[in-house]
């Protein structure tokens, strides 16, 4: 599953990607400006893993206490048991570990009066990691006492972000399983790597971009971008950068997760040969420790990719017992298939622009399809009669409604209750004089209300058995009239904001 061996690296164009490293801090809290010269002046030019060192001074119990509240990132404090007092530094300590919780800066006590704070006691009752007469402390003595510090401060830090890390993989990887909208799964895990990759808070912070893409057949589909590719106009792959382009083609070619310098290249691929492609980038290279965290939660993604093939097989195949559903229906009134397919889009783009989040408009592109379920039990007689109807026939076609609501009323699926709720409303009116209940306004469900609306312009701008298409200025004639009577104004309004996009969904689903 990984390029382990090295690192692919990418083109030898490309500037060197180092990590950006904020410098060790050092507090030093002593009352005696000559302190704070000299152990500046000895750590001038230090540096430790090619980070330098920023020295904070304070000069009282108080001054420490507000620098370790600004600066919580501090590796080490350089502390002078007496000052203001003569316990200040053992209260800063107390302080420090107690109420600021800190347990993660090393503190060296440094005193010139030993016997007032005797080096067993101190050590013993306050939680601090060394303790200095100031005459012990010597330059080369102190150079070492910060390298073993910053040793020891790193080593910590290392281990809080490895159960940072973990706990964090645990935690969102429980909730990607949750997610069921391919969409929605994607952005969800770039954006929980580009966090994992945020634990570092040794590094400056720097931007993270990253895409989604799906990969059938040869054809290469975008799922979603975050950062610099969030708004991003895919058209095709060449349009890509080429470095991204490269590691892409080798991750596709080798079946596996590459990482190239500052680049993560996840591929996966679900059991009905799908691939997925996850790219991020970040401005500085991987660390050894955020590629680890990288490569666990990518075992985990594995297994949620496949469980959302599994769900989309099996919604696919909800789906199309759907379609045929409305197909059977349609047939047997002598019309054409694709009409619960137009519908289906037109439900979803009034949805979408009336302010449905996807989940909902989805949800009514795929029940829509049976709101004429119930005609299963119209004679084929009145159904396809090629004349007007008789009072009698027109009361029978009237009962679809109630049958379509009986049959899908009984499920505990969504799409289903859905469609039970459309089946029974779609032809009541806005003004009240609809059937079977004679509901007016908002007594019906809007989604009720976008169905009928949609069912409506396909019957009219489509050949049925007893007319022929009307025009589409006949058509916005008759919606125009009928708004506020026979439809929902604010869903006319909409449909004739949309007339172009209703139009191109016609011609492309024409019979």
């Amino acid at each position: 599953m990984y390029q382990d061996d090295e690192l692919i690296f990418i083109e030898e164009s490309s500037p060197t990607v180092v990590a950006h490293k904020k410098p060790w801090k050092i507090i030093v809290a002593d009352d005696e400006e000559e302190v704070h010269a000299v152990t500046r002046m000895v750590l001038e030019e230090f540096y430790f893993e090619e980070r330098e060192l920023e020295v904070l001074s304070a000069y009282s119990g108080k001054e420490t206490i507000r620098l370790l509240h600004e600066h919580a990132d501090a590796a080490l404090l350089l502390l002078d048991v007496v000052m203001e007092q003569e316990t200040t530094g053992l209260e800063v300590v107390k302080y420090v570990r107690d109420e600021l919780k800190n347990r993660f800066v090393r503190i060296i006590m440094r005193t010139g009066q030993p016997g007032q704070a005797p080096e067993r006691q101190v050590t013993m009752q306050y939680d601090i990691n060394d303790y200095k007469e100031k005459t012990e402390l010597t330059a080369q003595k102190l150079y070492t006492t910060v390298v073993a510090s910053l040793r020891a401060y790193r080593d910590l830090r290392t281990i809080e972000r490895h159960r940072k890390g973990l706990e964090q993989i645990i935690s969102i990887s429980a909730r990607l399983f949750e997610l069921r909208n391919l969409k929605q799964f994607v952005t969800s895990a770039l954006f929980h790597i580009a966090a994992l990759l945020d634990l570092n808070e040794d590094a400056v912070s720097l931007q993270t971009s990253g895409f989604a893409l799906k990969h059938v057949t040869g054809a290469f589909h975008w799922l979603a971008g975050i950062g610099e590719f969030a708004t991003y106009d895919f058209q095709q792959f060449p349009s890509l950068p080429t470095p991204i382009q490269s590691v892409l083609t080798s991750a596709l070619e080798q079946r596996q997760t590459i990482f190239a310098q500052n680049m993560y290249v996840g591929y996966f691929q679900t059991k009905r040969q799908v691939e997925y492609l996850l790219c991020l980038q970040s401005d500085y290279a991987f660390s050894d420790l955020e590629v680890g965290f990288i490569k666990i939660f990518s075992t985990n993604l594995a297994v949620a990719f496949d469980n959302l093939a599994l769900t989309e097989e099996i919604e696919d195949t909800q789906r199309e017992v759907i379609f045929t559903l409305g197909e059977v229906v349609e047939n047997r009134s002598e019309e054409t298939g694709n009409h619960v397919k137009r519908v289906g889009e037109y439900c979803y783009l009034l949805a979408r622009k009336y302010g449905f989040d996807e989940e909902t408009a989805e949800l009514l592109r795929f029940a829509s399809p049976m709101h004429d379920v119930g005609k299963i039990g119209i004679p084929d007689a009145i159904l396809n009669k090629p004349g007007k109807l008789t009072n009698e026939e027109f009361e029978t076609i009237k009962t679809h409604t109630l049958i379509g609501y009986d049959i899908l009323k009984g499920s505990k699926q969504k799409i289903l209750q859905m469609a039970a709720q459309i089946a029974l409303e779609h032809h009541e009116r806005w003004d009240g004089r609809g059937y079977p209940r004679g509901l007016a306004g908002d007594q019906t469900s809007v989604l009720a209300r976008i169905v009928k609306v949609a069912d409506v312009f396909d019957a009219l701008s489509c050949k049925r058995v007893y007319k022929d298409a009307w025009e589409t200025e006949q058509i916005i004639t008759t919606l125009k009239q009928d708004r506020g009577t026979h439809f929902d104004p604010a869903l006319i309004d909409l449909t004739l904001e949309n007339m172009d996009h209703m139009l191109e969904i016609r011609h492309r689903l024409q019979d």
